[in-house]
């Protein structure tokens, strides 16, 4: 009977009639109660044609009709790409990769997941397997480690060259130096790899150790039984303890907490450090024992395992009653796993284990991360050693192919291979150690950690930055701000106004309480019938604080005090409501914020359970209020009730409040509310209109009947908030509860039937405190070039106002916030609107993105990166993780994800840069991160100072290195042509002479390599037999000049770097003599020290050295005069 509670009507219309209603979707002004409902349902049947209507992705396209396409659809396109020119360039790789996938899918074929009957405390009884109970993180095991971290080192070609060239040294006709040249850099970088991939899986392996080995406490027919995390099963009843974590999805079916509900912190789930209100199953609640939940025949059936952290659908069934009992059960009463218990002891039910659990499902393995610059390096690593074939070819045509032609070129390939230094991988990883301990010992940034150290010049090249926003970009800290009451506001300054308000409005009322307790109803009913009756300031006053002050979820907890125990304490805040210990705990800071701020005006909400609440007035009386039913806030209605019945004056009210665009149609009709909304938005405050609407017995009882009308009748009932039923099963709200499809649809379709003309009663304005200098940071990455993007699992409406406060979007721009869509025909219309802005921001929910994503992914992300910032809501952690990945693949543009939640993980790890801010929310996310920090405005001297000097410098250190590869080669080639090729193929200058610093501009190495050889023939033609000292004392000389030529800045450290590789060389030559005299001939060839101390030698080397390097700086310097880079021009 649930399943039958009918929907929004679906009307039938024809072609003519569906263009009407698309052209009505956007010439609408504001949205109306079911519009959006009655468009979904229409468009359905028009999605079939879709494919004939592409999105127009052109200007011209939009000048004409919306029925006027002039785009293929997109599979037409990508069929003309099949072709020759698509197999070669892109082609091959998408037949390995499916071919690769498909049989891995075979080998490994995905479980199908589906809804469960788990039966309390018998495990035994599931019908199917379920996975373990244990977390894994690590990526290798004992046997896969080294194959594992050698694959991840060699599957890059400048690694596998470096090691195909090191091998062939073992055969001896290809020998040339010694093995120590070759072998020793490249075991120097495999070694340092492996030790840190070793110690960071070892430490993975002891943080899985940890959590799967903590205990709990199992609940068995026998009694209490101890058991691993890891050992936990569908089915079983876990005890967990206050500050105790979560170790699986359970239901939660008992407390400790006389009022049947506890607090859970989802900060490492959700983001957000707001406690949580789990309210327990009502029918376990109420059992007399512990034990007796082995007495009873119940079940709870679950639906299938799913990434949604923030719904849940199943019914809990007690058989062994009769009637048998049901109820329903929604997100209030889960626990899920990595979450942390506040208050009390709870038991729960396991329905979910290991990779079937929220936390486990949201999260995405980490991969190895990469930077562009090596990526770039070993495209060129690739060119060159293209290079490298022709020129050896050319060598070997040169000799005629006489021979063995085939070894000698070989021989050539090594020969030249100093073209791809094998130092060059050295060089960078020990300059990238650098620029990580340069970033922690920065004073300006303290607490910096760098925990991925092969990527700092990532920092330097980033274009889209991904941030969280509670916790990083604000302090989640709220701050009642305004109050607006139509005819007048209220403000920071004008709070002791209200406050004096408050308090004669309520004296008033108790020196008038004889008298008024009798004629009470009739005057409500007197009022109701006649609300446009202008009230004074002082009631309006006071109808607005009591209202803010009964609809929310807020829960009153008293800290325990030393010595007291936490029974004693829960009476004690029940009998004198000690206000010095009172905290207050909800699920949305905006909420406690609301009640912060009614206490300090005097009326102060004292104690909460399932069923009552009570307020303490200005004098001290205690007001009593019984819940009867509770809506909850959700996504989709924007909005949360709450009805109550107060207990002095048997009245029954209907207090709601919610997001402008919900309530505007639900109140009555009114003049100011659009705009003072507006006028509060652009001041970035939060607003929340607030409404209420009396209620006659009749009307209430015709929503939901019960038993009989008396006050006492209420306590029989099962409440909404509390998922209890009704006695009478009449409750067409109940019914609609239970349901298992469509519960949302149809719980809304009853509650609309009592939102209907509410009285409006005040507009409130909550701040949200932002993190220190987060404005100025924005601005500055902004003008950088970086698009920021922020991803939330918040509202749409508290986004939307961040955005604004933290000038992420610009006061000049316009915000385009993308409609709710549900199908393919809503998602098509919507993205050909939101084509036709321009330069506006882009805010969507997670549910649209879904959509959008499902069926125009590509012009989705087209659309949105043209935008100057996104904002992405109600966003799980696998989407903040897709969305990442996507702009990876569409835009080929470098990413950064920052975060302070567990619930940035997924994000962080899959971004080309993560940064872990270390604030409430716990290290989660900054362990999972490449680099950590402490406050969200050390990302701009992080990025501005230190990425770009890490790029710069890795940059031209890389092209310094290959600079002077091309110069001992050109050296060699010019030496091959002029002289004997049999002593230099067997001769050559050893790996030590590859030592030394920076250069920029690997173009410079041909030339330089000409001149420094041509110049030795020229200039020492008489003494030819000193060629190899001749050759390299200039090249020496030569870089060490071009060094100090390169620097803007000296440092002392620069200065004594370039004595000391000048001394190395002086040095070597008198160790090294063997190859600083003839040739290779024998051990003892001899170092002529009388002709290299000469000053014939001397003032020839120094002249080969300026010929080769004066051109280039002439060069240099008139380039910068006449077109001077954009820093210059600026510092001019």
């Amino acid at each position: 009977m649930a399943d039958q509670i009918p929907l929004y009507p679906v009307r039938s219309a024809a072609a003519a009639a569906a263009n009407r209603k698309r052209a009505a979707y956007y010439s609408a002004a504001g949205p109306r109660p079911g519009a959006d409902r009655h468009s979904r349902y229409q468009l359905e049947d028009e999605s079939a044609h879709l494919d004939e209507m592409p999105l127009m992705m052109s200007e011209e396209g939009f000048e004409n009709e919306e029925s006027d396409y002039h785009t293929l659809p997109r599979a037409r396109i990508m069929q003309r790409k099949r072709g020759l020119e698509w197999f070669v360039c892109d082609g091959w790789k998408f037949l390995c990769t499916s071919c690769c996938g498909w049989l891995i899918n075979i080998c490994r074929r995905k479980k199908e997941l589906k809804a469960r009957t788990v039966w309390l405390g018998c495990p035994e009884k599931c019908e199917e397997k379920h996975p373990r109970n244990s977390i894994k993180n690590q990526k290798y095991n004992v046997f896969t480690f080294i194959p594992g971290v050698l694959y991840e080192q060699f599957k890059f070609f400048l690694n596998l060259y470096f090691l195909v060239i090191s091998c062939s040294q073992f055969v001896p006709a290809l020998k040339i130096g010694y093995l120590y040249t070759y072998w020793a850099p490249l075991g120097f970088v495999l070694a340092v790899t492996m030790t840190r991939e070793a110690i960071d899986e070892f430490r993975r392996f002891q943080r899985d150790k940890e959590v799967n080995s903590q205990l709990y406490s199992k609940l068995t027919v026998r009694g209490k039984v101890q058991v691993k995390s890891s050992d936990i099963q569908v089915g079983d009843l876990i005890i967990v303890e206050k500050n105790q974590r979560i170790p699986s999805d359970m239901v939660f079916l008992r407390t400790s907490e006389k009022a049947g509900s506890c607090f859970i912190r989802t900060d490492q789930l959700d983001g957000e450090t707001d406690w949580k209100l789990k309210v327990a199953v009502s029918c376990t609640q109420q059992l007399p024992a512990l034990g007796d939940l082995f007495s009873i025949s119940a079940y709870v059936y679950a639906q299938k395992p799913q990434m949604d952290i923030h719904s849940f659908e199943g019914t809990f069934t007690r058989e062994d009653s009769d009637p048998p009992i049901h109820e329903s059960l929604s997100i209030e009463n889960t626990l899920w796993a990595s979450t942390i218990v506040a208050s009390g002891t709870v038991i729960g039910v396991v329905i979910y284990t290991g990779k079937e659990t929220r936390s486990v499902m949201n999260t995405s393995n980490p991969k190895n991360k990469v930077g562009l610059l090596d990526l770039e390096l070993n495209r060129l690593t690739k060119a060159l050693f293209l290079a490298l074939v022709a020129l050896s070819i050319v060598m070997v045509t040169l000799q005629g192919f006489v021979g063995p032609w085939y070894r000698n070129l070989f021989r050539f390939l090594l020969l030249f291979s100093y073209i791809i230094p094998i130092s060059l991988r050295v060089n960078l990883d020990m300059g990238k150690a650098v620029y990580g301990w340069m970033m922690m010992k920065d004073e300006n940034i303290p607490g910096t950690v760098v925990r991925t150290s092969t990527i700092p010049e990532e920092l330097g090249r980033l274009v889209y930055l991904l941030t969280d926003k509670t916790g990083t970009l604000t302090q989640n800290e709220m701050i009642f701000k305004r109050l607006h009451l139509g005819t007048v506001s209220y403000g920071a300054d004008t709070m002791d106004e209200i406050q004096s308000h408050v308090r004669d409005s309520y004296s008033q009322m108790q020196s008038q309480a004889g008298g008024n307790n009798t004629g009470s109803t009739p005057l409500r009913k007197a009022q109701s019938s006649a609300p446009k009756v202008r009230k004074s300031v002082s009631s309006r006053i006071h109808e607005a604080v009591k209202a803010i002050v009964l609809c929310h979820n807020v829960t009153p907890v008293y800290e325990s005090r030393a010595g007291v125990t936490e029974e004693t304490e829960f009476a004690e805040a029940d009998q004198d409501f000690s206000d010095e210990n009172r905290t207050y705990q909800a699920s949305s800071p905006d909420e406690v914020a609301l009640v912060q701020w009614t206490e300090s005006v005097g009326l102060t909400l004292v104690s909460r359970d399932l069923t009552s609440m009570q307020l303490k007035t200005p004098s001290g009386q205690v007001l009593s209020f019984c819940i009867l039913q509770l809506f909850p806030f959700t996504s989709e209605s924007k909005r949360m009730g709450v009805i109550v019945r107060d207990e002095s004056t048997a009245e029954i009210t209907f207090y709601m409040k919610g997001a402008d665009v919900a309530m505007s149609p639900i109140v009555q009709y009114n003049d100011w509310l659009e705009e003072e909304c507006g006028n509060m938005a652009r001041e970035g405050l939060r607003t929340l209109v607030v409404a209420k609407k009396a209620l006659t017995e009749e009307q209430y009882q015709d929503f939901e009947p019960m038993q009989s009308s008396s006050v006492e009748s209420t306590h029989s009932t099962y409440t909404c908030a509390h998922r209890r039923l009704p006695l009478c099963p009449q409750s067409r709200y109940t019914q609609a509860k239970l349901s298992m499809h469509d519960r949302s649809l149809k719980v809304a379709a009853v509650v609309e039937s009592l939102e209907r003309e509410m009285e409006l009663l005040c507009l409130t304005g909550v701040e949200d405190q932002l993190q220190a200098d987060v404005r100025p940071t924005l601005e500055m990455l902004r003008n950088a070039g970086i698009k920021i993007w922020m991803l939330t699992g918040d509202k749409l409406e508290t986004a939307t106002c961040i955005a604004k406060s933290s000038h992420l979007v610009s006061r000049t721009q316009d915000i385009h916030i993308f409609r709710q869509v549900t199908s393919r025909g809503e998602a098509h219309l919507e993205l050909n609107a939101f084509r036709r802005k321009h330069d506006c921001a882009l805010v969507i929910s997670g549910d649209s993105l879904e959509v959008c994503l499902k069926y125009y992914e590509h012009e989705f992300v087209e659309l949105a990166c043209q935008c100057p910032a996104v904002v992405c809501c109600r966003c799980s952690p696998t989407q903040k993780a897709r969305i990442v990945t996507l702009l990876q693949q569409h835009t080929g543009r470098r990413t950064c994800a920052i975060g302070d939640g567990g619930n940035d993980v997924s994000m962080i790890q899959a971004a080309d840069c993560g940064i872990g801010i270390e604030g409430k929310e716990g290290k989660q996310a900054s362990l999972a991160a490449d680099f950590s920090i402490t406050q969200f405005r050390h990302i701009g001297r992080l990025l501005m100072v230190h990425g770009r000097n890490s790029y710069k410098r890795s940059a031209a250190l890389g092209q310094f290195v290959m600079h002077r590869g091309l110069i001992i080669s050109t050296m060699q080639v010019c030496h091959h042509i002029h002289h004997v090729p049999s002593v230099l193929l067997s001769a050559g200058p050893g790996r030590e002479a590859r030592d030394g610093d920076a250069l920029p501009g690997a173009v410079q190495g041909p030339h330089q390599g000409g001149i420094l050889m041509y110049g030795a023939l020229v200039l020492f033609e008489s003494e030819f037999v000193h060629v190899v000292a001749i050759s390299f004392t200039a090249l020496i000389l030569t870089e060490l000049l071009m060094v100090a030529l390169t620097v803007r800045t000296w440092h002392w450290l620069m200065v004594v770097a370039e004595f000391l590789s000048l001394g190395c060389y002086v040095s070597s030559l008198a160790f090294l003599n063997e190859y600083f005299g003839i040739g290779r001939v024998s051990f003892g060839a001899f170092l002529d020290v009388a002709f290299i101390t000469t000053v014939t030698f001397l003032w020839k080397v120094s002249a080969i050295t300026v010929v080769s390097c004066l051109p280039l700086y002439v060069l240099k310097y008139l380039r910068r005069k006449l077109s001077p880079p954009s820093y210059c021009k600026l510092a001019s």
